[in-house]
């Protein structure tokens, strides 16, 4: 009997050994290591940028006494040059794998050096500078790749001349004077952001950008050196400028 209950055990414990190979998966088991997160590049968010570039402002001109009469009917040409700094920021909105669209604001510290002159005889002749300018607009851009972006950019602007000391255009002392005056417009521009990884850490890009920006028309009033009003010189000016900047984007991954 005890020969026949051994017998018995040992029929089941084979039987249960089988199935539980059966439902083993051939071959030697092996572990799978989950695969590494893929990084979500998102241009939504918050940004700063810094840079500098090259500047270049034109104006028409042209004289009228301070009644409103023209004094020089035609109208003469004067401009400015010079180099400029940047600071602003802004916040983009990535609205597909490829479009882009955000508000902006920048300031420029500037040093267009040009000149102002009313040819009323006596021709008179002086340095005049765009010192600073502002902006506050919109773009919107096309993604060629997540690191890539090109865009179109435009909105409200306004920039700030300096006083000015003319003189006789043969020379001498200042007989006339214009003072400060400030202007405002619009601008549309254009430029390319691209990522500086590997060579700086993850959030950093570099801008190039072209904005022309046209400004509404100024009176500005000569006088003579002790103050008295002779006439007033209709200025109207256009502002070109290229610059470089680097850009910061917070929370450029882990969208």
């Amino acid at each position: 009997m005890t020969r026949v209950i051994l017998a018995a055990l040992a029929g089941v414990a084979l039987l249960s050994g089988s199935a539980l190979a059966a439902d083993l998966p051939p071959g030697p088991m092996t572990y799978k290591a989950p695969s590494a997160a893929v990084p979500v590049w998102s241009w939504t968010g918050f940004y700063l940028n810094a840079g500098g570039g090259y500047g270049i402002w034109d104006a028409n001109i042209a004289t009228t006494s301070l009644a409103g009469a023209c004094l020089t009917c035609a109208t003469q040409t004067v401009g400015g040059r010079g180099y400029f700094g940047t600071a602003g920021g802004g916040f983009d909105y990535q609205f597909t794998d490829h479009i882009v669209a955000g508000l902006l604001a920048d300031y420029n510290f500037m040093s267009l050096k040009g000149t102002i002159e009313d040819n009323v005889a006596p021709t008179t002749v002086g340095p005049l500078k765009e010192n600073s300018a502002w902006a506050a607009g919109a773009r919107i851009g096309w993604l060629v790749t997540p690191q890539i972006f090109g865009y179109f950019n435009g909105g409200a602007t306004g920039t700030r001349f300096g006083s000015s000391n003319l003189t006789l255009a043969t020379g001498g002392p200042a007989i006339t004077t214009t003072p400060v005056f400030t202007k405002t417009g619009w601008f549309l521009g254009g430029g390319t952001e691209t990522t500086l990884a590997p060579f700086l850490p993850s959030g950093w890009f570099l801008r190039s950008e072209y904005r022309y920006s046209y400004l509404s028309n100024s009176s500005v009033l000569q006088s003579t050196v002790a103050g008295a009003a002779i006439d007033i010189i209709n200025f109207k000016p256009t502002v070109q400028m290229l610059s470089t900047s680097i850009v910061y984007k917070f929370n450029w991954m882990g969208h």
